[in-house]
Parts: structure tokens; sequence; C-alpha cells
């Protein structure tokens, strides 16, 4: 049994599925107005488009490459119940099935200067997620998230430059705080002091060094910080054991969304979720992206099978990017439903 202040999953985080028509058109049904929005074409080789409101409309940044930001007619307003798409081919092409994931934060912004550098943050203190805006100084530094609780991982992208994502797990290494990952390329946990600064990130700050994908003097940055949260989102780690009985991962909850990555050496990043798949009647889910590559959906019966079950996620497959023997992973996911009541117990009369 879980308790969480969330008593509703989707209120926060929900994935749309939408068919494109090259024209603008409103996209709607999420729920809630949404600040953070990542898409991608389901059905041909294209880039995932990650759009923020903090950088705003019509900006995107894309995870399976290194690129600098973009501009173009994707999504070019966020709607109290959804967003606005342009004529953009990348998200909204004649035909296409697409899905987009979507973050509530505050639908506003704010000046942040708990840390050594100011910060723009759009921030939800409840579901622990921030995004956090910020303009590098070249020197070891703190940035401000809002967040009141420790961020479990940041994902951070130099918008000038051809600098890779780079990602803060807090299971990526026994000390996490000297290790990266990027979002980007499958490349293993990697030893890197000079990105977080051999620091771990607080409730109110996270911490920089001179590299330039996170603090090159004067280059713009936009980070995507998320807290842990009971009964809503789960960050951790699990070994694999190389069969198609993979391990169970408990989480507290039904997921709707789960991410994960190989740590131990090079391995895709895998993305499932709970619209896309087709359950057989036994929990299966059975299409994946893979937020490094700009390759089409993946479905297959054998291949990377995960079940969403009631309190968590039981892997299906021996698939060396989710379940290798020995392999070590660490994975984000995000709930549907909650396990057991949010009553707080009453006392005997």
């Amino acid at each position: 049994m879980s308790y969480s202040q969330i008593n509703k999953s989707t209120d926060y985080f929900n994935t749309k599925l939408y068919t494109g028509n090259a024209s603008s058109r409103t996209i709607s049904g999420i729920g809630f107005q949404p600040d953070f929005t990542w898409s991608k074409n389901r059905g041909n080789d294209d880039n995932h488009y990650l759009y923020d409101a903090v950088r705003g409309a019509t900006k995107y940044i894309i995870s399976d490459h290194n690129v600098a930001e973009g501009t173009a007619s994707g999504i070019t307003a966020w709607n109290a119940d959804g967003y606005t798409l342009g004529s953009s081919v990348g998200i909204n092409a004649n035909g296409i099935t697409a899905v987009s994931w979507n973050w509530l934060a505050s639908n506003t912004t704010a000046s942040n200067t708990d840390g050594s550098i100011t910060s723009t943050v759009s921030v939800n203190t409840t579901s622990g997620f921030s995004i956090v805006s910020y303009t590098g100084t070249g020197a070891n530094a703190t940035v401000g998230t809002g967040l009141g609780s420790v961020p479990a991982m940041i994902m951070i992208k130099n918008l000038g430059s051809t600098d890779s994502w780079m990602v803060y797990h807090k299971n990526s290494n026994a000390t996490p705080e000297d290790y990266i990952l990027q979002l980007n390329t499958n490349i293993a946990a990697t030893d890197n002091n000079t990105v977080w600064n051999d620091t771990a990130p607080t409730s109110s700050v996270f911490s920089i060094g001179t590299d330039a994908g996170v603090n090159g003097n004067g280059a713009n940055y936009i980070a995507y910080c998320f807290a842990e949260k009971v009964g809503y989102s789960k960050f951790g780690s699990y070994s694999g054991n190389g069969n198609v009985d993979g391990n169970f991962l408990y989480t507290g909850m039904k997921p709707s969304l789960f991410i994960h990555k190989r740590v131990d050496t090079t391995g895709n990043w895998g993305m499932f979720d709970n619209k896309r798949s087709t359950s057989d009647g036994n929990n299966v889910i059975n299409k994946w992206l893979n937020p490094d590559l700009y390759n089409v959906e993946g479905s297959s019966s054998t291949a990377m099978n995960v079940d969403f079950v009631s309190n968590g996620v039981k892997i299906r497959e021996d698939n060396g990017d989710l379940n290798a023997s020995g392999g070590n992973y660490v994975y984000m996911c995000f709930g549907q439903s909650l396990v057991g009541s949010n009553n707080v117990p009453c006392t005997a009369r």
C-alpha cells in the first residue's frame, strides 16, 4: 500500500496518441495545460521533438541527437487541455501516427536565486517536476530548481551548441554525482568530474562544473528535473538475469511510462507506455521507442516485452538493452493508478 499526495496521476502526466494532418489543429484530452511535451512520429524514422513552455512555443530540442535548439511550426501554443500543432512534418505530417508524453509544471515561470546562477523555473512541487532555464558562467556553480526535494534525475541540454545531453540519475553508480549518462547516445555511465562538480544535488540546487555540456560561459541551457514522489513516480535500478522471466520492479503504482537504460556498458535507452501497446490480456506492453534513436516504433512478442501490473513492472525478455545477465540498469517510471487507498486510517471509536 502506498500513500501519496497525488490522487490522480493524469493531473500531472499523460500520454496522448494522435494522427497527423499537416495543418494547424488542437490536440486535446490531456487533462491539463502541459509545460513539457515530448513528441515522436511512431511510424517513420524521425526525431524525438521536445518542447517546453519556459523556452516558448515553436522552439524544440531533439533527444536523439546533439543538435542545437531549432524553431519549427510544431507546437505553436499550449492550451488548457492540451496544445496547438502547426504543420511541422516532424510531429504532424499528414497521416502519421504520433505520440506525445506531457508533464505539468506550474503554467508560469519565476526567477530562482537559490543557486550561484539565477535561474528561471516552472515548477510543480507536488509532482516533483521542474523546468529550469539558466545561462552558464564557465566556472563551478549551483543552479536552483525550486523543487523543495532532491532530484532523482536531471536532463540538461546546451541550447546553442552540439554538446550532448547530460543526464544525472541517482542510481547510475554508487557515487552518481561523479557519473554521467547522455540522452542522445548509448554510452555507459561514465566518470566525469567536470559535469556535476562531484557534488550531489540538494533539495534546492544542482551543482555544475566547467563542462560545456552544462556550463559554458554565456551559453543557454534547459534542464528537466524530476524528484521521486510516492505513488506517482519512481526512479530506481535493477540487475538483469538474462531470462524471459525477468525481475519484478516494485513501483507502488501501476505504471503509465517506463524508461530504462543500461549503465554498466553501452545500451540504447528504451521507452514503454500504457497507450501505444495493446495488451493481450496478460498485461504485456510490447511497443517501444528509443529516446536516443530516431527509428520507427518497435513491436514484437519476443524482443522487448514488459508487463505493467498494479504495483510495478515485470521484465519479460532477455534483450541486452533491457535484461542482460548481470547487466546493471536504471529507470524512471510514472504511474497511472495507485496501489491501495489514499485514505488516512481512522482511529477506532
